[in-house]
């Protein structure tokens, strides 16, 4: 693929020139169908076909899909066995979290590295307040095609930005202008942006929202603007005031820089329900070994280990404990999740669920090892480290530490 390729395209300006942004401080950018996405580098032959990211079995779900597959209706969280069902040519491809932490990793760099008023709210989107930065690197619009060109030279996937005056309008325009667009709100023109949308594309308005505002005739978003609020607030309560002042276009929250991720973790729901220790024990390895790696990517280290353990009848249970260091070695999580695991006295009931988490994340750069008087390094994080370098060089079928304990059957992700 070349270069120009790689590069996104901008949408055309409107035919009475450049969308005015000078009190458009906000971006939201959103990557493109973001794990999907970086699947297809290593998969070029799938590009502009169907491509399904998730755990294939009775209860796995889908975590991203190709624009291609969206087509024909498949979208994330929706159940794997449905989405194999309406398009059965899709390929579909086991997630690799590790990988995605990575280039997630990358993109909030670049993200910083335009402004510290970075807010993510997950792994592939976040608001910038770029207001501070324009004396510098010029106006928001041209902030936002910057943003584009590096995410695209550097990474080669695409993403969308939503240029406003407020996040609310920002996150509804780079959904406006996905895929691969920049779109300008200007501040003086957001009420005749927003009116023409359907009520459902308000922030609080889910399906029973949206269908409790239809049966009282609303149907877009300029229908609920000439709602009186007192009447909203009647039959939604404080939500009520909520929609009424975004329908006009009113959000004061501010960008809020996040501290880093207090947590990593994994979780596989079982085909069938499983009460073999043996078994669980596998699901813990290797949930270990994918949370180890997406510290490992990530740059962090944690010092408390949990485990999740889901009965049969829903009922789910947590064990925590705090090391006496931070960690990001699978066998250390792992040791310790088993342990967990047996004083929760659960080895003989039946699990539907498991999961494996790590917390009181710090940067593995701040973090000292403390070796007792005699104590040897065991060479596991070595070890590891350099499996994570073989699983890029070569993929990640190429390493499978954990499959050197044959399991009957694999676990669904979720």
């Amino acid at each position: 693929m070349s270069r120009n390729q790689l590069l996104p395209r901008d949408p055309s300006p409107p035919p009475d020139g450049p969308a005015d942004d000078s009190g458009c401080p906000i971006l939201h950018v959103d990557m493109d169908a973001f794990y999907a996405s970086v699947e297809l580098l290593d998969r070029p032959e799938l590009r502009g076909t169907p491509v399904i990211v998730g755990a294939t079995g009775a209860r796995g779900v889908v975590l991203s899909a190709t624009y291609e597959a969206r087509r024909f209706g498949v979208h994330s969280a929706m159940p794997m066995t449905r989405a194999r069902r309406i398009c059965p040519q899709a390929t579909v491809i086991p997630p690799r979290h590790a990988k995605y932490a990575e280039v997630s990793r990358g993109v909030m760099e670049i993200f910083q590295s335009i402004t510290p008023e970075v807010e993510p709210i997950a792994s592939d989107e976040a608001f910038l307040d770029v207001g501070g930065a324009r004396r510098r690197l010029g106006s928001p619009a041209a902030i936002a095609r910057m943003i584009r060109a590096q995410v695209a030279e550097r990474f080669g996937i695409t993403c969308s930005v939503g240029v406003a005056s407020t996040k609310f309008v920002a996150k509804l325009a780079s959904r406006q202008c996905k895929p691969d667009g920049l779109l300008v709100v200007p501040a003086d023109r957001v009420v005749e942006f927003l009116h023409p949308l359907p009520v459902a594309a308000l922030w609080g308005v889910g399906e029973r929202t949206e269908q409790a505002l239809v049966r009282l005739g609303i149907r877009t978003v300029g229908d609920l603007a000439q709602v009186p609020v007192a009447t909203l607030q009647r039959e939604f309560g404080a939500v009520g005031a909520h929609l009424a002042a975004l329908a006009w276009g009113r959000d004061d929250r501010r960008v809020v820089p996040h501290a880093p991720d207090k947590s990593i973790g994994n979780e596989e729901t079982f085909p069938h329900d499983v009460d073999d220790p043996e078994t669980i024990r596998r699901e813990l390895l290797r949930l270990s070994e994918r949370v180890a790696a997406r510290l490992r990517a990530g740059g962090h280290v944690g010092r408390t280990v949990s485990v999740k353990l889901r009965r049969s009848d829903f009922t789910t249970i947590t064990r925590s404990r705090t090391l006496r260091e931070a960690t990001d070695v699978a066998k250390e999580i792992f040791d310790t999740s088993c342990e967990l695991y047996e004083a929760a006295g659960l080895e003989r009931v039946r699990l539907r669920l498991v999961g494996v988490r790590v917390e009181n994340l710090i940067p593995a750069a701040a973090a000292t090892r403390q070796l007792g008087l005699g104590e040897r390094e065991t060479g596991w994080r070595e070890a590891e480290q350099a499996m994570d370098r073989a699983a890029r060089r070569f993929g990640p079928d190429a390493v499978k530490p954990a499959s050197l304990v044959r399991r009957p059957f694999g676990p669904i992700g979720l």
